[in-house]
């Protein structure tokens, strides 16, 4: 597995990312079970987010590390905050919405960083864009959260070019990454300014639902992986493998709760496909060819 600098200021992460956001569906047991057989593939990279499994993920993972104290130390750690939906766990909230105030950025990092059991993320996301953001709200958390050595960068999930930029120039140090939506299933940030901007700033993005979240591909789409058995490869790493021949060095988020597929994953680091091959590939996922 190959490791990458996410930004030239930022941390450096395994080229693909564990997702954590369904591991509440599997016992403890399980859950050990994948943290230790990425960190075998080289997956040294987890990424959380507070609200996933209810609020109950990060603690459950904490609860693993708390049990086996030398897994934190082969790691980096990526949460994000910044959502609020009613749940038994946070009973003041009535409605969902999100909050980017700098008193809950603060308190969810602290959180975040008692749920997983240690004492600094790696890296820290606003979730969502919020319509009540005050960007230097968001800056004096992240500058106190930086200070403290509570959390070392910081980056932004699911955000507009515009909005990178303007809370960017808001910041004295910089966003590293956005984590954006994108595989063969979702090209849009191809051609939308996403991977753009972040290639402006130097930031790689991180790619969630980088296999189109499992959605049945119809028979025209199946005809692109006709290509298998000239990269002796499966469906499912030849689709990585088209996200991370970009140029903006994308961090495909894998996002299973099977060893298996993330023993399969690991492989597609070493696929490097043929220009003409990605273009292939493309068009019979747009249903066109490119202009």
């Amino acid at each position: 597995m190959t490791t990458h600098r996410i930004h030239p200021e930022g941390p450096t992460f395994s080229r693909l990312i564990a997702g954590a956001w369904r591991w509440h569906t599997v016992s403890s047991d399980q859950v050990e079970r994948l943290i230790s057989t990425a960190l075998e593939e080289g997956i040294t990279s987890f990424d959380h987010a507070d609200i996933y499994g209810d609020h109950s993920n990060e603690e459950i993972f904490g609860n693993v590390l708390r049990k086996n104290t030398s897994l934190a130390k082969q790691m980096q750690l990526i949460s994000k905050c910044g959502i609020k939906f009613p749940s038994s766990r946070r009973q003041e909230t009535w409605i969902k919405h999100y909050d980017t105030s700098t008193s809950h950025i603060i308190w969810s990092a602290e959180n975040s960083l008692r749920m997983l059991g240690t004492d600094h993320l790696d890296l820290l996301l606003i979730h969502r864009p919020d319509p009540l953001m005050n960007p230097d709200e968001v800056a004096a958390a992240f500058s106190q959260l930086q200070q403290q050595g509570k959390v070392l960068h910081f980056g932004v999930s699911n955000f507009t070019p515009a909005q990178f930029r303007m809370l960017q120039g808001h910041l004295p140090f910089p966003l590293v990454t956005n984590q954006i939506e994108i595989s063969l299933a979702k090209t849009d940030s191809l051609f939308n300014g996403d991977l753009d901007t972040l290639m402006e700033f130097n930031a790689s993005p991180m790619a969630w639902s980088p296999l189109g979240g499992g959605k049945p591909m119809t028979v025209d789409e199946r005809a692109l992986f006709n290509k298998a058995a000239k990269y002796n490869a499966s469906y499912s790493q030849l689709a990585l493998a088209w996200l991370m021949n970009h140029p903006s060095t994308i961090f495909p988020i894998i996002g299973t709760t099977q060893p298996e597929r993330i023993k399969e994953a690991a492989r597609s680091v070493n696929i490097h496909l043929d220009r003409q091959d990605w273009f292939e590939m493309l068009k019979w996922m747009m249903g066109k060819e490119m202009p």
